[in-house]
């Protein structure tokens, strides 16, 4: 198997140059372009972007960190290492797009990522609507947010949506099935933005002695299945956005990254 991770790295790599080039010329990454509508959705699979409204009082980025590029490259991979029928246009370019948490639209995504969630604030009918959207069997992935104040401003949303009593926030054990699902996974990476790994000289824990140990967790429905997937004190896509930019980073954190999203795809698609 290590072989075989080894040697798909660095086909990965060498065709990272490749979708650079074909993607950034003449690709329409507007966000009026990208916004979901519905006649968006045809069958495929299509990396859903979740927007979600700002918290000033909260701790990141925005919805639009590592946008595009995480969406598209993530595109490319799960249609070259899996069976997956990937949504691409007429020009074979990825048709990733951005959802509004109130809208129908939310309904035809098997899953919606949210980068910097320690900035997100949810209202009434957010959270009403996520809710309902993830007991009726979606998914919803949250990543790249560091440390204690952070996670403070991200569980208070979240428990918004499911109260801790009704569906607690749980750490996914080792043996959690996706960990497991294609690719044998001990734990969730720690992941740095290439920036931070760049200017600290190959550190990985963004807020330093807050943030040095990685959390995969979780909130299950009443049958087990997993709703929400939290990656804490990581930037698994920052990997997937960065794998272009430098062989180090790339071969170092870009193809656990990839091993890790494609656990969790197939899991949501199986779920």
């Amino acid at each position: 198997m290590k072989l075989r991770v080894v040697a798909a790295g660095a086909v990965m790599f060498l065709m990272a140059g490749a979708a650079w080039a074909q993607f950034g010329r003449g690709y329409n990454a507007s966000l009026s372009a990208r916004m979901a509508r519905a006649d968006s959705f045809d069958g495929r699979f299509h990396y859903c972007r979740g927007q979600y409204r700002m918290n000033p009082g909260g701790d990141g980025g925005s919805w639009l960190t590592d946008y595009p590029l995480a969406d598209i490259d993530l595109s490319i991979r799960l249609s070259e290492l899996t069976k997956m029928r990937v949504g691409f246009d007429a020009a074979n370019q990825p048709q990733h797009l951005i959802v509004s948490l109130t809208g129908a639209e939310l309904f035809k995504c098997p899953m919606i990522m949210m980068q910097e969630v320690g900035r997100l604030f949810f209202n009434e009918e957010d959270t009403a609507q996520l809710r309902k959207y993830l007991l009726k069997g979606g998914f919803l992935w949250v990543d790249d947010f560091w440390g204690s104040y952070a996670w403070n401003a991200w569980s208070t949303q979240i428990t918004k949506v499911f109260p801790p009593s009704d569906y607690p926030i749980t750490d996914l054990p080792a043996d959690h099935p996706i960990f497991h699902t294609m690719f044998d996974l001990k734990a969730i990476p720690q992941i740095p933005g290439i920036g931070y790994w760049r200017g600290s000289g190959g550190g990985t824990s963004e807020r330093g002695a807050d943030s040095a140990q990685v959390h995969a967790r979780g909130i299950s429905d009443r049958n087990g299945r997993l709703m929400v997937l939290m990656t804490h004190n990581t930037d698994v896509s920052d990997s997937w956005e960065r794998e272009g930019e430098d062989p180090n980073y790339f071969y170092r954190f870009s193809v656990q990254g990839y091993q890790v999203a494609i656990n969790v795809l197939i899991y949501v698609m199986t779920h």
